[in-house]
């Protein structure tokens, strides 16, 4: 595509803006397969198939065993448990684990606050793990030194779509005895050493909510090979407590279940949906290319890193901003980015640990219970300072990078930093 004459001012001092209109909608590709899908379930008139009955029902209907068989045999793992959203997959699979109350989980604190909350919804505490600056994945080193005998389990992210050091993590798990699991849910098609993330660890969660590579509108599914693993999230989609009697199970452990299944509908969209992943994940990944190619001039923004025999997904397009080399603080260049019109966005989330929750050790009633005291797991601002450095100073994204975004949204995103860079000197003079 070719570039455009560039305004010499900069919009953000009245000069004209690179991108005058609106983003389009962010969309998966929904269209007649979608809708077919949809008009079977309704001129059915069967909306779910579940029962909290020791009965066939129990899995759920035609639609929600279909997209479950669909998606084990597109990941290769025995097992796939749908289910109504992530956040309701990651709570399965912490159950899962056996986590007993006031036991801890070794998470990122450097992803959707949801991750952690899946802990502290089966009364386990998370313990917050420092980050790799290049990868934004958990750190091994930082992981090791948190596990206590108190540890069940390691929950890391593949955080904007980049895989996890899994092995490491893996090692470590072996180690000590403990679970890993994946919220893989920014990640799907990402390989690490010639496998599908979200397959390596013991569980691994999809997301299927509307932000996502694929959706539902909402849902997720969990991944695994371990059939116990597999019931055990079942029970605790579909009303655990009532059907484990009459199922012949004998241990109750974090077996009080809840409504967490998927509706047919739902699972209806995500059939279709599951075909398109593919060129969904093409798109992102080719545009990405594009935007770290067209970069590498600037020496004050580092592209995303994709570690040796990793590849990315790209949810977001991460990217580290140097404001020495720039001359100026990052808040005033995404400024100066925004008033361009093309979407950038600074620090990606707060660290979980410095939410006003855990700063006060509150999440049920007035106590402090699950978290404990003060001599307990540590939220004190620093403790994790590679991701605080990311947070206040560093990091930028954009997520330009997906379908029906093309080549120009990408080319209005460098053309954006080009003028910057060319006019950086109005910049300094307002800072």
């Amino acid at each position: 595509m070719a570039k455009r004459k560039l305004s010499s001012k900069l919009a953000l001092l009245g000069g004209k803006p690179v991108r005058n209109a609106p983003y389009p909608q962010h969309g998966t590709m929904i269209g007649e397969e979608e809708e077919w899908e949809v008009l079977e379930v309704l001129r059915g008139q069967h909306l779910s198939g579940f029962s909290g009955t020791n009965t066939p029902r129990f899995h759920g209907g035609v639609k929600v065993r279909a997209l479950e068989a669909a998606f084990a045999e597109k990941f290769r793992v025995r097992h796939a448990v749908s289910v109504n959203s992530a956040t309701s997959a990651l709570h399965c699979a912490v159950a899962a684990t056996g986590v007993e109350p006031g036991e801890e989980i070794i998470t990122s604190p450097y992803t959707m606050s949801a991750t952690a909350s899946a802990v502290l919804m089966q009364n386990a505490v998370p313990v917050f793990a420092d980050i790799d600056d290049k990868t934004f994945c958990l750190d091994p080193e930082s992981v090791e030194s948190a596990v206590t005998p108190r540890t069940r389990a390691i929950l890391t992210v593949n955080l904007f779509g980049h895989p996890s050091p899994l092995d490491e993590l893996n090692a470590i798990a072996d180690k000590h005895g403990l679970m890993l699991i994946e919220d893989n849910a920014q990640a799907p098609l990402a390989k690490y050493r010639g496998r599908l993330t979200g397959t390596i660890g013991e569980i691994g969660i999809q997301s299927l909510n509307y932000h996502k590579a694929i959706q539902t509108g909402e849902g997720g599914i969990a991944l695994t090979d371990d059939q116990e693993l597999a019931l055990h999230m079942q029970f605790k989609r579909n009303h655990g407590e009532v059907v484990v009697g009459p199922m012949g199970r004998e241990d109750l452990t974090n077996m009080v279940g809840f409504n967490y299944r998927l509706t047919e509908v739902c699972a209806a969209i995500g059939l279709p949906q599951l075909e398109k992943l593919e060129r969904l994940h093409e798109i992102r990944h080719r545009l990405a290319e594009q935007l770290t190619r067209q970069l590498s001039e600037f020496d004050f923004l580092t592209p995303p890193m994709v570690a040796d025999e990793c590849t990315h997904a790209y949810y977001q397009y991460a990217m580290k901003f140097d404001e020495r080399r720039a001359g100026l603080s990052r808040a005033l260049f995404a400024k100066a980015m925004r008033a361009e019109g093309v979407s950038v966005a600074e620090g990606y989330v707060r660290p979980i640990y410095l939410e006003p929750m855990y700063q006060r050790r509150s999440a049920y009633g007035s106590g402090h219970f699950p978290f404990g005291g003060e001599e307990s797991v540590s939220y004190k601002e620093g403790i994790c300072p590679v991701v605080e450095r990311l947070w206040r100073a560093e990091l930028l994204t954009t997520d330009i990078c997906k379908y029906p975004n093309t080549e120009r949204e990408v080319e209005e995103f460098v053309q954006a930093v080009e003028k910057i860079s060319a006019n950086i000197d109005q910049l300094r003079s307002v800072e």
